[in-house]
């Protein structure tokens, strides 16, 4: 049966308006590439014709960017994008509770979740002890982490941060790269120092990692320690061997938090060697106070084509084995 056509007036503050609909209407035009519906604005009224069903699918959308705009959050046609794709999605969380959750602020930037996905990753963050984040680049699984860690040693939850990776050696070996130890590991662990940057003043890391609050370092650098009182976040985790993934996990300690993330479709360990991040899924998945976040290509927020070059090399693989 064929859906009516209607129209629906809606009504938004004045006060709001202009970053609802964006600059020269330019969330408006957005909304019209993604809805099959008719947007036309007026000052602060705006007029949606189509097929009912897709007008309420608009009238929830603008709704939504009101409620954000009036929490004081710039509206971007990103943020038009994204809440077109969470409305889509029949959800009991409103878009306002997805986009609108500030997890750490520096110098006017908020870092929040973007997408659904994302929530729900930040959700079990919150809600257990050890989690993992598993999922493709630009997903959010490593920054989305480092962004939580910050938050809970600024709320005093934690009293230090530790961010590792496993030094895989990307086809040169490490003694043969110039420079000391430490320079010549530094490039695995750049991300995470960026990471950092973005949520904390530049100035300030040196100095929490000379007192020991932040410490960044391989892998191999956790052996025979426990880790109490600690945010500690193990990235890459797709490069672990199962013998590394169980010592990393055993050092967990008390009052601390652990966050491994990694894309299992991107693993740089020797042909024949099992991943830890591929195995430890089975070996723990109904272990309680442990908890499986599995992103997406939908939560890739890199730029649009990255979640289209996602998509295309997951199809590839699922070709090649059938």
């Amino acid at each position: 049966m064929a859906s009516e056509v209607i129209t629906r007036k809606i009504e938004i503050d004045s006060v709001y308006a202009q970053s609802v609909l964006g600059i020269n209407d330019e969330n408006m035009r957005v909304l019209d590439n993604l809805i099959d519906a008719d947007f036309h604005a007026r000052g602060h009224v705006i007029r949606v014709t189509g097929p009912d069903h897709e007008v309420a699918r608009a009238v929830k959308v603008i709704e939504e960017l009101e409620s954000i705009a009036r929490r004081g959050h710039v509206i971007s046609p990103d943020s038009v994008k994204q809440a077109v794709s969470i409305v889509t999605v029949e959800t009991p969380q409103s878009v306002t509770d997805v986009l609108a959750s500030d997890i750490v602020s520096r110098r006017g930037r908020t870092i929040r979740p973007k997408t659904l996905g994302q929530k729900e990753y930040v959700d079990a963050i919150d809600d257990h002890t050890v989690i993992f984040g598993i999922g493709p680049a630009g997903s959010g699984k490593t920054y989305l982490a480092v962004a939580k860690a910050v938050q809970a040693l600024q709320a005093k939850q934690v009293s230090r941060i530790i961010l590792t990776r496993p030094a895989v050696e990307a086809g040169e070996k490490l003694g043969f790269l110039p420079g000391t130890l430490s320079d010549k590991i530094d490039p695995y662990l750049r991300p995470l120092y960026d990471a950092l940057r973005d949520m904390l003043d530049p100035e300030m890391i040196p100095k929490l990692m000379e007192a020991g609050v932040i410490e960044v370092a391989p892998l191999a650098y956790m052996r025979g320690r426990t880790l109490n009182d600690a945010f500690v976040i193990l990235d890459e985790a797709q490069n672990t061997t199962p013998a590394q993934m169980k010592m990393f996990l055993t050092r967990l300690g008390f009052g601390s938090k652990m966050v491994v993330t990694g894309d299992i479709t991107q693993v740089d360990l020797p042909t024949g060697q099992k991943s830890g991040l591929r195995l430890v899924r089975h070996i723990l998945r109904d272990v309680e106070g442990i908890h499986f976040a599995e992103l997406s290509s939908k939560d890739v927020v890199r730029h649009s084509l990255v979640g289209r070059i996602v998509d295309a090399y997951d199809s590839y693989e699922e070709n090649i084995q059938q």
